[in-house]
């Protein structure tokens, strides 16, 4: 008997298996706010405006096949001589019992081109109703990037001005030791239990700006303001298709989510024209026509109907009307486009500019902020400095490290507009 662990590939899977399975386990248990792709992910299937604009566009998509539909044709049915004159019977409504019973059954045909050219205009609102769907994705996922971003910001706040706290309660213990041994004044220990209280107070100001990010997120979440979110672990690198961008003119041309609506708007004006135009030809209705004398069908007609245009003045009005619209709908586009394109260039420039800080910042001024303060903190424990030196040492450094902080979270701002102006991640 060959036992299942005796094959190897069975092995194999099971072995896959079991491996796989801490490493899912934790993917599924990774705290929503700890990154921006739980977020995303989160709000894709949960914003509530994300999913109205889904269901208009599923709407607009079941418009286009009825619009291109033959209408419902026509039953008629003519009871003659219900009073039965000239016959022994009296009044009646059976059709078997009158004079004779006739019935028309009708259906009207429009002139050729004419469904074709509905359903055109249909599949293209249909498209302005996608595109208005990836627009409102675009605006919510900037809107995401751009609080976490923020959230973020509140976090590392948060521990900065902890850590503060933390060595200025230190700087207290050697200002008290100095005093003791009559090696600095009183005000010094004072000075630091008033920076404290000072840092305490923007740790209130830090939480209450954290917490209101929270609660921005949760809004764009579709959750209750109050609901728990995670720490924000790091803010999502920068992609490396920011740094081209010729690529991302071409990309913004073809997928700027009002460009894309304005296009299919556009394509929906011409096919409004187009039928316009097709409505110089009559629309035909034809028909059949039997007659029923008691219990049987004793003759059959056919029957012919198309309406004359003669409304000539009308027609041209609706012609020049559809023409003005699609003249309209040409100059949207092309305002689109170019308002994608000059949007673009505003935020690659504010993203080279950020860039830019950032690196001006990471290599000097943190730095050079660090190496003040630790030669603040040994000047002073040797007697060489004041207080308020090592004080204003201690302020630097922090405003460096915020400095820096900012401009990380400009720079996710500056990607999340890039990516609503793409309409798509980049």
């Amino acid at each position: 008997m060959v036992t299942p662990c005796s094959r190897p590939w069975l092995r194999a899977s099971l072995l896959a298996i079991l491996l796989a399975g801490p490493a899912w386990a934790a993917a599924q248990s990774a705290p929503l706010g700890a990154d921006l792709a739980s977020l995303l992910d989160y709000a894709r299937q949960h914003n509530p405006e994300l999913a109205a604009m889904q269901h208009e566009a599923q709407a607009a998509a079941q418009r286009v096949q009825p619009a291109g539909a033959l209408p419902d044709p026509l039953l008629r049915v003519e009871l003659m001589n219900v009073n039965n004159f000239g016959n022994d019977a009296g009044f009646n409504l059976l059709p078997s019992k009158v004079g004779e019973t006739k019935y028309t059954l009708m259906q009207m045909i429009p002139a050729p081109g004419k469904r074709g050219l509905k359903r055109d205009a249909a599949a293209a609102d249909a498209r302005q109703a996608e595109a208005r769907t990836a627009a409102t994705w675009a605006e919510q996922a900037m809107k995401l990037r751009t609080a976490f971003a923020q959230y973020y910001l509140a976090a590392q706040n948060e521990r900065i001005t902890n850590e503060l706290l933390e060595l200025v309660t230190r700087l207290e213990q050697v200002a008290q030791v100095r005093y003791a041994g009559g090696l600095a004044p009183q005000q010094d220990a004072i000075r630091a239990q008033l920076e404290q209280t000072a840092i305490r107070g923007e740790l209130i100001a830090v939480a209450n700006e954290k917490r209101q990010q929270q609660a921005r997120l949760n809004a764009l979440l579709g959750r209750a303001p109050g609901s728990g979110l995670a720490e924000p672990r790091a803010l999502p690198a920068l992609p490396a298709a920011a740094l081209q961008p010729q690529a991302l003119a071409a990309r913004a041309r073809e997928s700027n989510a009002a460009v894309r609506t304005e296009a299919a708007r556009l394509q929906a004006a011409q096919a409004n024209r187009e039928l316009a135009l097709r409505n110089r030809y009559p629309d035909v209705s034809v028909g059949i026509s039997p007659s029923q004398m008691g219990s049987r069908i004793t003759t059959w007609g056919l029957m012919l109907e198309v309406n004359i245009p003669l409304q000539q003045g009308v027609r041209r009005a609706q012609e020049s009307e559809a023409a003005a619209m699609v003249d309209a709908a040409r100059a949207r586009a092309e305002a689109a486009a170019n308002q994608a394109a000059a949007d673009l260039e505003e935020q690659l420039s504010a993203l080279d500019a950020a860039r830019r800080n950032e690196v001006l910042i990471a290599t000097r001024q943190v730095p050079q902020s660090e190496l003040v303060l630790q030669s603040a903190v040994a000047a002073y424990q040797n007697g060489r400095v004041d207080f308020a030196t090592l004080l204003e040492a201690q302020r630097q450094s922090r405003k460096a490290q915020l400095d820096l902080l900012k401009v990380q979270a400009e720079q996710q701002a500056r990607i999340a507009e890039i990516e609503r102006t793409l309409g798509e991640a980049l």
